[in-house]
């Protein structure tokens, strides 16, 4: 079953981001996450969330994306968006 990081990201230094997401994309391949949505433009609908930027990664499972978010592969580039964002993010299973 698939699974799905969302992530609500406001960027506080946007140099330091624009490197983080340089370096992300390498550390998906192996656990097969793929981008859905990488910062576009996002409507609220309902309720008060504002969004300032939006991702949702699919992995092919739970167990791809925990593996990815613990890897070492992402240590790195996890401490550097840690240092350069206030992120707000769920992972859930698809059905």
């Amino acid at each position: 079953m698939a699974a799905y990081l969302i992530a609500d990201i406001e960027v506080q230094d946007a140099a330091a981001f624009e490197e983080y997401r340089e370096q992300v994309p390498a550390t998906l391949e192996p656990f097969g996450g793929t981008y859905i949505v990488r910062g576009g433009a996002a409507t609220t609908l309902e309720g008060g969330w504002e969004p300032k930027r939006m991702v949702v990664l699919e992995f092919p499972s739970m167990d791809a994306l925990q593996s990815w978010y613990h890897s070492d592969a992402y240590k790195g580039p996890k401490a550097l968006r840690i240092r350069a964002t206030m992120t707000r993010a769920v992972a859930v299973e698809g059905v």
